[in-house]
């Protein structure tokens, strides 16, 4: 979601969560409904013996042959290992961490373990063990080094996460063989708010047991239960990004290595952690030039939540088109290391801008998609069209998510409606 204090800032970001300017298909930004089905609906638990565990899934590493894979347990669990089985019936034991932490008085039992070795293209299978036994074996694949297919779903914070839900698993239905997917940010709509996390990653069971997640972090997991900006406790916790190196801001931003990609996930939410800690955007542009454009990989992609582009609304002719902040600091950089593609979040609205350098359409550029909306949390007849817009969604818009598959040279972005109709299709050529 924009940042309110850019559009209306003769009123406060309480009231105008919860009034009717921009009410869509029943569901008002902050006001998740904490209904029975989320409060009280049963776990989906796998039993080890006596033993309890839930949210089972994978986490991108650092590279192709590395991963973590996460589980929470019911209670503090005892001996908690992860087995890995390769093709050949090879096994190899890995010990899981307890991670645990508190947030929104519940306490989670957050346990992590990385496996690491696995081969190109290969098919393997894990479970989790404890002293009360083991759970089902469940199966993956690695990414092989020629080509490589990402689910993309843009914001997914929801009022009820059934639309979430109907989207991730259309996406992953039709797309089985894919390697990982990425969130671009405000997974969730109220970041302190634990029953949201719960819908969250319910609404994931079937899909992220078996392919890596990679989220990015949006402003919305920066809110606390009173709607006052506050650090990314929850996210940071749930989320273990691969090393940054950063002593201040660990998992803010990261990068990390599949197939011919460097995939950098960028945070543009330096205006919400400056209340709490100084200097994010510094430190990260400093890592973004230094360390995470240097690679020798072919294909250099960017995530980031905030949007390039400045829209026109369509209830403000005072506000006019351009650059955003996030676009002002980083398009330039973009630019200057050549990355290939940028996808961005934020507006909920799918819009295709093709390359632009220097503020205009042009050849030998980043190519800019802004990915649209996962949740139910929409804006119709919000934003007045961008000059630089070459597609945009048919209105009023529903949920949809991407599929990108790179080959060599060539990119293949489809962005789809979660009842599978086709929005739109890109093909981007390395040159």
């Amino acid at each position: 979601m924009f940042v309110i204090g850019d559009i209306m800032k003769d009123i406060t970001r309480r009231k105008f969560l919860i009034g009717g300017a921009f009410l869509a298909a029943g569901a008002v930004s902050g006001c998740f409904r904490k209904n029975p089905i989320y409060r009280e609906a049963k776990e989906t638990l796998n039993i080890l013996g006596d033993g309890k565990i839930r949210f089972v899934r994978q986490h991108i590493g650092k590279s192709a042959d590395t991963r973590k894979i996460l589980f929470e347990g019911a209670e503090e669990l005892k001996d908690a290992k992860v087995e890995l089985k390769a093709e050949n019936g090879e096994v190899t034991v890995s010990d899981a961490k307890y991670t645990p932490f508190t947030d929104d008085s519940a306490q989670r039992h957050l346990y992590e373990a990385e496996i690491n070795g696995l081969k190109a293209g290969k098919s393997y299978e894990y479970r989790i063990v404890t002293a009360s036994g083991e759970s089902e074996w469940i199966k993956f694949h690695a990414p092989s080094k020629d080509k490589l297919t990402t689910l993309i779903f843009p914001d997914s914070q929801s009022a009820d996460y059934s639309s979430w839900e109907n989207v991730a698993q259309a996406a992953y239905a039709n797309n089985s063989d894919a390697d990982f997917f990425v969130n671009m940010g405000d997974l969730v709509d109220n970041g302190e708010d634990h029953t949201q996390w719960e819908a969250w990653f319910r609404a994931l069971t079937g899909v992220e047991e078996h392919i890596p997640s990679a989220p990015i972090l949006g402003n919305h997991e920066c809110y606390d239960n009173k709607w006052e900006v506050r650090l990314p406790n929850a996210y940071l916790n749930y989320f273990p990004q691969p090393d940054n190196r950063s002593k201040e801001f660990p998992r803010y931003y990261y990068c990390y290595d599949l197939g011919e990609c460097r995939f950098i996930s960028l945070t543009t939410e330096w205006d919400e952690v400056n209340g709490f800690k100084k200097g994010l955007l510094d430190e990260e542009i400093e890592w973004f030039q230094n360390e995470a454009v240097k690679t020798d990989k072919k294909w250099k992609i960017v995530f980031m939540h905030r949007d390039v582009l400045q829209y026109r609304i369509k209830s403000r002719p005072e506000r006019k088109e351009g650059i955003s902040e996030a676009g002002e600091v980083f398009m330039p950089l973009f630019e200057k290391h050549n990355i290939d593609i940028v996808f961005t979040a934020h507006l909920h609205t799918y819009r295709n801008r093709g390359k632009i350098k220097n503020g205009k359409h042009g050849e030998n550029a980043p190519y800019y998609i802004l990915t649209g909306v996962a949740g139910d949390v929409r804006y119709p007849n919000l934003w007045t069209d961008h000059a630089l817009d070459r597609v945009v969604a048919p209105q009023p818009e529903t949920d949809n998510y991407l599929v990108m598959r790179i080959a060599g040279d060539t990119a293949n972005i489809k962005c789809y409606r979660d009842d599978g109709a086709l929005i739109d299709e890109a093909e981007i050529k390395r040159s």
